[in-house]
Order: structure tokens, then C-alpha cells, then sequence
């Protein structure tokens, strides 16, 4: 088969774990985005911290961060990874309304961390449809995609375009 080939798909189309042992550690980063639309009223509640469950950006960006710590329990066949650092940035867009989410993933690795990164902003936006659904259970979770990546045999990666 030439041209792009599913990694973890052997010849007979069983799934497996990709070997990483014999590529170099590198510098990887990932980021990657998503949004919360929602009620202009009920961003105006989640901003002035009055959600009956909290403070939903604050638990969001928590939840974002553990749940990157934790990607290879989650989705099949990925490496457990020691991720260096984790960051998700949350912050209101009146034009949604809503809230958007950012996380990036970065380590020194043999693989990349691009599901750690997508895997943060899932929850995130998760966590603030949980956290807010008592006040708009119409919130809509989308965009969730990755933006960049550096580092790797693959090279870097650049997304072009606007968050829906």
C-alpha cells in the first residue's frame, strides 16, 4: 500500500500498539482547541461564579489537566507518556456565546502528544457542560480539534482556519 498508512493497524488489520523504542526523544509539544456555545445568560452566570455547582472554569481547567495525565487509560493504544508540562487556558467569547478552551501537552519523548492535548480540551468542555447543565441543558460542545505539533519524524503541523 502506498501513501498514508493507519499506524496502529498491522497487515491483517489487527490493532496494535506502535513500537517507539527505536526513535529518538525529542521536544513535543501539541495544542489544541474546542468551545462550549451556550446561553449568553448562562456564560453571564459561569463568569460571575453564581453555577450551583462552582466555579466551572476553574474545575474545567482542573479536569483538563488530569484527564491528559491520564489519555493511555482512556484510549486504546496509547503510550503512557511523562508529560514536562500541561496547560489549558479557558477563556468567554460573547460572538458563541460561550466559553473557548486551549490545552497544550508538551514532553521529551519518544511519541507525540497530540491525544493528551485533544484528551484536555474534551474534558474540559465536558466538565463545563456538567457544571452548567442544571442552567442550559442545550450547551453545545464542538470544534474540538488540534491546532499544531512540533517535534517528532513527522515534523511540525500547523492547522490554517478559524474555531467554529
Amino acid at each position: 500500500m502506498n501513501g498514508p498508512r493507519l499506524t496502529h493497524i498491522g497487515s491483517a488489520g489487527e490493532a496494535h500498539m506502535v513500537d517507539v523504542g527505536d526513535k529518538a526523544e525529542t521536544v513535543r509539544v501539541a495544542v489544541a482547541e474546542g468551545f462550549v456555545r451556550m446561553q449568553a445568560e448562562t456564560l453571564a452566570l459561569i463568569l460571575e461564579g453564581n453555577a450551583k455547582k462552582g466555579d466551572v472554569i476553574g474545575t474545567a481547567r482542573l479536569a483538563g489537566i488530569m484527564a491528559a495525565k491520564q489519555t493511555s487509560n482512556l484510549i486504546p493504544l496509547c503510550h503512557p507518556l511523562m508529560l514536562t508540562n500541561v496547560s489549558v487556558d479557558i477563556v468567554p467569547d460573547n460572538a458563541l456565546p460561550g466559553l473557548r478552551i486551549e490545552a497544550m501537552a508538551k514532553l521529551k519523548g519518544r511519541t507525540g502528544v497530540e491525544m493528551e492535548a485533544l484528551t484536555a480540551v474534551s474534558i474540559a468542555c465536558l466538565t463545563i457542560y456538567d457544571m452548567a447543565k442544571a442552567a442550559d441543558r442545550e450547551m453545545e460542545i464542538g470544534g474540538i480539534r488540534l491546532v499544531s505539533k512540533s517535534g517528532g519524524r513527522s515534523g511540525d503541523y500547523r492547522r490554517d482556519g478559524d474555531l467554529g
